[in-house]
C-alpha cells in the first residue's frame, strides 16, 4: 500500500473530554498557597480520618487541588478502599511537590514529571515519602498524561501500561481496539492474535499512551517509523511490533512495514564517514550470504565506533598496521555489553558485564574477514597478514566450545526415573491447552536421557530416524526373535552446517552404557559432537 492509496481518515484524532484548561493557569505558586499547603499538613492533604474538609485553606489552594480530583473521577477503574486510598495520596504527592518546586504542574516540564514519576518504582520511592503506596505511582502516569501533556512511558521502566491505558481511555475501547488487531492476526493464524498471548495488548496499549490516542486509526506510518527509529517501546516488543503493524496496515491506517533484519539497519553514528563507506563498500561486494552480511557489518560498525572513540586516526583502512590490530583484540577481550552500540534498551540486566567469548571471536572474526577480503581484492595494499594479526588469541578460543558438568548419581536417577515416568499431568499447559502433544514430549524426553546429543541435534532428527542392527544385519523393531539387550538401535542424525550426517547407537541397556559405548565405525561417516565433548547428562565414574 502506497501513501497515495491510503483513506483519508474521517474522524478527528482523540481528544480528552476532560476541561481542564479553565481557571486560573498562573504557573507560579503564590505566598498565600504556599501557606495554606503548610497548614493543611499531611494528614488534611491526604484525606486522612478525622481531616477537616471545611478548613478555609482549602479555598486557597482549589485550583491545585480541583484538577487532578476530575482527573481521578475519569479514571476507569474500580472503586475500591485501596485505590481511592491511591488516588487521593496520589493528589496529595502532587499538591506537596507543587510547594517544593514552587510551580504549579501544569507548568512542569517532561523532565520534571519524569523525576516526580521515576525511571523504576524505586527510583519513584526515593523521590516521595514513605506512605505513597506502590499504587499511587500508576496514578501518578495518568495524571501527568492529562495534567502535563506527558508522553515518555517507555522511560519509567516495568509496571503494567495495559491497565494504565484503560484507566485513562476507558477499558471498552483500549479492549475494542486490541480486538480489532487481534481478529486480524488470528485470521493470518498469528500466534500473537490468540486470547492467552500478552504480546499484542502490551504493545499496543504503550503504542496508545505514546501516540496519545486509544484509536488505531491513528496509528499512522510515521508514528510507527518513529517508535523503531527512537526505541520508545521499552523492554523488548520489536517482534510484536512488526505483527501489530502489519495488522493496522491491514485495516488501512498505515502503510505495512518493511521486511528487514535489525542488523541492516543499523546506522552509522558514532562512525567516521570514510570507515563507513568502506564497510559499505564492502557488504555490496562480499559473497557471504544475507545472515552473516548483516551481522558481519554490524560488527564493523561496532568497531567503527571503537575507532572514532580510541584510535582516531585509524578509520582508514590504509592506515592499519598490526599495532592498530592488536590494539582492536585487546579491546575486544576487555569489552563490556553496552559498549560501541547504538541502542542499549534490550540490554536491561546485562549492561557492564563482560561479553561471551563466542561474540568476542564474532567481533574479531569480522574484522579479520573484511581486512582478507579488500587485501585480496586489491583495494588497498597488503601491510600485514589479517590471518596471523587478527588471529583469534588461545585465551578466547580456549573459552569457546561446551561445559559438560558431572551430574550426581542419585540427582540423575531422580531426572531418570521422571522421564521414564512423564505424564501428561506434568506438562505445563497454557490457556490453549498442550503446545506439544504428550507423545512427542516423551519421544524427546527418552531420546535426550539415552542418546547422549545435544539438544540442537536432537531437534535435527526426522520421523523414521530409527533403525536396529543386530550383529551388523538390520532387524525390524518389533521383532520378537531377538531379544532388546542383544539388538542395537541407531539414531539416524542429519547433516547440519558443520558436518556431515552420521548415526549414534542409543542406550538400550541404560545411560552408563550407553555413556561408554562407542557406535562402530561402519555406521557413522564421521565422529559425534557427542563423542568428541561427553554429554551433560552422563555422570562420570
Amino acid at each position: 500500500m502506497t501513501t497515495a492509496s491510503l483513506p483519508e481518515e474521517t474522524n478527528e484524532r482523540w481528544h480528552s473530554s476532560l476541561g481542564l484548561s479553565r481557571g486560573d493557569r498562573s504557573p507560579a505558586l503564590s505566598v498565600e498557597e504556599q501557606l495554606a499547603i503548610r497548614e493543611l499538613g499531611l494528614r488534611n492533604l491526604r484525606r486522612l480520618r478525622h481531616h477537616d474538609p471545611d478548613a478555609s485553606q482549602w479555598a486557597a489552594i482549589n485550583r491545585l487541588v480541583q484538577p487532578p480530583q476530575e482527573v481521578n473521577a475519569s479514571f476507569d477503574t474500580t472503586p475500591t478502599m485501596r485505590m481511592q486510598r491511591a488516588m487521593s495520596d496520589a493528589v496529595a504527592v502532587l499538591i506537596l511537590r507543587c510547594a517544593d518546586v514552587g510551580r504549579v504542574y501544569w507548568d512542569w516540564t517532561a523532565q520534571e514529571w519524569l523525576d516526580l514519576l521515576g525511571r523504576n518504582h524505586q527510583a519513584f520511592r526515593e523521590q516521595v515519602s514513605d506512605w505513597a503506596e506502590g499504587a499511587v505511582r500508576p496514578f501518578l502516569c495518568g495524571h501527568a498524561y492529562h495534567l502535563g501533556g506527558f508522553a515518555g512511558f517507555n522511560r519509567l521502566g516495568h509496571f503494567n501500561r495495559l491497565t494504565l491505558a484503560c484507566r485513562v481511555f476507558g477499558q471498552q475501547l483500549v479492549e475494542e481496539e486490541i480486538r480489532r488487531v487481534r481478529t486480524v492476526l488470528t485470521g493470518w493464524g498469528h500466534q500473537y492474535g490468540q486470547g492467552h498471548d500478552k504480546g499484542v495488548p502490551s504493545v499496543m496499549s504503550r503504542l496508545f499512551l505514546l501516540n496519545r490516542s486509544p484509536h488505531s486509526s491513528d496509528l499512522t506510518t510515521a508514528f510507527f517509523d518513529r517508535v523503531g527509529r527512537e526505541d520508545l517501546l521499552a523492554f523488548g516488543g520489536t517482534k510484536v511490533l512488526f505483527a501489530v503493524q502489519r495488522a493496522v496496515a491491514e485495516l488501512g491506517f498505515c502503510e505495512a512495514p518493511a521486511l528487514r533484519s535489525t542488523s541492516e539497519v543499523v546506522g552509522h553514528a558514532g562512525v567516521s564517514p570514510v570507515w563507513a563507506e568502506w564497510v559499505e563498500r564492502w557488504t555490496s561486494t562480499t559473497a557471504l550470504t544475507h545472515r552473516h552480511r548483516l551481522h558481519s557489518r554490524a560488527a564493523l560498525l561496532k568497531a567503527g565506533r571503537w575507532i572514532a572513540a580510541e584510535q582516531p586516526g585509524a578509520d582508514d583502512p590504509a592506515a592499519w598496521t598490526r599495532q592498530t590490530c592488536a590494539a582492536w583484540i585487546a579491546a575486544v577481550d576487555r569489552m563490556k555489553v553496552g559498549d560501541y552500540v547504538l541502542r542499549a534498551s534490550s540490554l536491561q540486566g546485562r549492561v557492564g558485564q563482560p561479553i561471551q567469548a563466542g561474540s568476542k571471536a564474532d567481533l574479531v572474526r569480522a574484522v579479520r574477514v573484511f581486512f582478507r577480503d579488500i587485501q585480496e581484492w586489491e583495494w588497498l595494499p597488503r601491510r600485514f597478514d589479517p590471518q596471523r594479526a587478527l588471529g583469534l588469541p588461545h585465551s578466547i578460543n580456549a573459552l569457546i566450545g561446551p561445559r559438560p558438568r558431572v551430574i550426581a548419581d542419585d540427582i540423575w536417577a531422580k531426572l531418570l526415573w521422571a522421564g521414564l515416568n512423564l505424564e501428561a499431568g506434568d506438562i505445563p499447559r497454557g490457556k490453549a491447552g498442550l503446545v506439544y502433544p504428550v507423545e512427542l514430549v516423551r519421544a524427546i524426553t527418552s531420546t535426550w536421557l539415552f542418546a547422549g546429543q545435544r539438544s540442537n541435534e536432537i531437534a535435527c532428527l526426522r520421523l523414521g530416524c530409527i533403525r536396529w542392527q543386530h550383529k551388523g544385519t538390520p532387524v525390524a523393531g518389533d521383532s520378537t526373535q531377538i531379544l532388546a539387550r542383544d539388538a542395537v538401535c541407531l539414531l539416524d542424525f542429519p547433516a547440519d552446517k558443520t558436518g556431515t550426517a552420521f548415526a549414534k547407537p542409543a542406550a538400550t541397556g541404560g545411560p552408563r552404557s550407553c555413556s561408554r559405548r562407542r557406535a562402530p565405525s561402519s555406521s557413522r561417516s564421521r565422529r559425534s559432537p557427542a563423542d568428541r565433548y561427553p554429554c551433560a547428562a552422563w555422570p562420570a565414574r
